[in-house]
């Protein structure tokens, strides 16, 4: 399967780059790669990695077994019916664009009137930049089990992935995984500031509330008990936690977070309705 993993980055922003860093050499070769983007200065960052280039849609496209759409939204309908000369039965388009459901893209790529099929949405993040990722993944029906693997192993390359039923779990995704990484800059913006206020210095605060975090995290990875009971071990009766969780529930603390993700969530679809 690896060697016939060929592939066109159409877009070669952020998560182009993230994903090429996890494929190539490891999936696949350079000479295995092409991307097409009209920024001349991304495509030369490119060619210096021995991957063909191209600034528009060209035959290049057609031999390429995997497409990789990686343009902002508002752009990938042009950018879709600009590719689709080069479409042939057994492409596998994997759509990395947020709110545009794999439905309309299989529309835009509609030959005589049938949609096309073989196409998966997937809902990435920016983790992906460092091989630590989450991303969700949904396809439609004309996605076969080799193009599941195919994109398994791609996304796999850079993070951890989770396979759902459809558009509206995607949203979901995105309310999560997706636009997660944001609230877990703000939570630790939050604490670093406090920590400051309290009298640690930048650096101190930063050094504490990343190795919190991060041996918060891990600890809940490896562990088998719940997330309750680790909560529950770091918050002796009447001590500190206990005075701190205290303020966090007064404020309704679980309901601030999942307001939070609802509004997301509801944005992801708006965005579909209106790019579509």
């Amino acid at each position: 399967m690896t060697k016939e993993l060929t592939i066109a980055f159409i877009g070669g922003g952020n998560m182009a780059t993230a994903l090429a860093a996890g494929l190539i050499g490891k999936r696949c070769g350079a000479h295995d790669v092409h991307v097409i983007d009209k920024n001349s200065a991304v495509l030369d960052r490119w060619a210096q990695q021995g991957v063909s280039v191209a600034q528009a849609p060209d035959a290049t496209l057609a031999s390429r077994r995997v497409w990789i759409l990686a343009v902002k939204p508002q752009f990938l309908k042009d950018v879709v019916e600009s590719c689709r000369p080069f479409l042939a039965d057994d492409t596998l388009i994997i759509s990395v664009a947020a709110g545009i459901s794999a439905q309309v893209i299989g529309a835009w790529l509609a030959s005589d009137g049938r949609p096309f099929t073989r196409v998966i949405r997937c809902m990435p993040n920016t983790p992906a930049l460092i091989g630590s990722g989450a991303s969700g993944l949904m396809a439609l029906e004309g996605v076969t089990q080799d193009d599941r693997t195919v994109a398994q192993h791609m996304l796999g390359a850079v993070g951890e992935v989770v396979w759902v039923q459809d558009d509206a779990q995607i949203d979901a995704v995105t309310a999560l995984s997706g636009s997660g990484p944001a609230y877990v800059f703000l939570f630790l913006e939050a604490l670093i500031q406090g920590a400051v206020r309290q009298g640690l210095t930048d650096d101190q605060a930063r050094t504490l509330a990343l190795a919190t975090l991060n041996g918060a995290t891990q600890l809940a990875a490896l562990s088998h008990e719940s997330l309750a009971v680790l909560r529950e071990r770091v918050t002796s009766k009447g001590g500190t936690t206990a005075a701190a969780l205290q303020v966090l529930n007064d404020r309704d603390f679980p309901a601030i977070v999942q307001q939070a993700m609802d509004a997301a969530r509801d944005r992801a679809a708006e965005l579909s309705k209106e790019f579509s």
